[in-house]
């Protein structure tokens, strides 16, 4: 319990070094009850000779100034259309020289689509930020009992802007009417704010019943349902078919199956319909030739 209560010391660097030129110094008795390993002595002493031996200016490729980072953002955030050949020429005419390869580095660091894609990120977070003032998000939570083991559900509706959480009501056996008269009590404690949201984003549990979407719906909330959840196997497929290459791309699709190899040699008999009397095998009788009519 005390380990667990009291931190490790920290040492600075400072106190090591008298550790460390002391530790010859001590008696023996001290020595084995010293706060430091003989291991931790040696690699103190390895990081001062890695430290004084350290060359500070190492050939290599400069870093980028944070100024021009800094700008690079700036100028990215206020311009969303510009590509990075605009932006390395605006900054050369602030007398920064850099190349356009070190700006697209900078906006790749700094989590930045390119240009096109920039305005048209429809990102989970950027969606947030545009609808989560009006979005309700609603859910069940269990807790079991601590003597009885007995199972509560707790239903509760969350503010996605301000994650601010109400707490609708508890039973042990959630069902449609219930649900319904909760929301009924919600909708009649928000009173004029009822107005400011427009989405309630719900699963497809049985206890929303269609009384649930009602009573919103005529508050004027729309309800949002999550998607049904897929099975394991038609995700693969789903994933094996976006990965397919279309036919259309394939410059040879259009061709069909090759046809049977058929032999350069002339024919020696002209192609006529076979009778009784001509063999239909893959020889003909007269010639000893492979029958060209039957084979074409």
């Amino acid at each position: 319990m005390l380990r667990r209560g009291q931190r490790r010391p920290r040492l600075d660097w400072a106190d090591r070094v008298v550790l460390a030129a002391l530790v010859r110094r001590l008696p023996r008795w001290l020595r084995e009850h010293r706060l430091v390993s003989p291991g931790t002595v040696l690699r103190w002493h390895r990081r001062l000779i890695a430290k004084k031996w350290t060359y500070p200016n190492r050939a290599g490729r400069p870093q980028v100034d944070k100024t021009v980072v800094v700008l690079i953002e700036r100028i990215t955030r206020q311009n969303t259309g510009w590509r990075s050949r605009r932006i390395q020429g605006e900054l050369l005419k602030l007398g920064h020289r850099t190349a356009a390869s070190t700006v697209r580095r900078v906006l790749k660091r700094l989590r930045i689509p390119p240009s096109p894609t920039r305005d048209s990120d429809l990102s989970w977070r950027r969606f947030l930020r545009a609808q989560a003032a009006s979005m309700l998000a609603c859910d069940f939570f269990h807790v079991d009992c601590v003597v009885t083991l007995k199972r509560v559900y707790v239903f509760f509706v969350m503010e996605v802007d301000t994650r601010y959480v109400h707490i609708l009501g508890t039973t042990c056996n959630p069902d449609g009417p219930w649900t319904t008269q909760h929301a009924r009590n919600f909708l009649m404690t928000l009173d004029d704010r009822a107005n400011d949201f427009r989405f309630l984003v719900r699963d497809r549990a049985g206890q929303f019943a269609a009384s649930f979407d009602s009573v919103l719906a005529d508050a004027g909330i729309d309800i949002v349902k999550i998607p049904p959840r897929c099975p394991r196997g038609q995700l693969l497929r789903r994933a094996v078919r976006g990965h397919r290459k279309a036919r259309a791309h394939r410059p040879t699709a259009h061709l069909q199956r090759a046809s049977p190899d058929i032999s350069a040699e002339p024919l020696r008999v002209p192609l006529q319909p076979p009778t009784a009397t001509q063999s239909t095998g893959p020889y003909s009788a007269a010639t000893g030739s492979p029958h060209r009519s039957a084979r074409l």
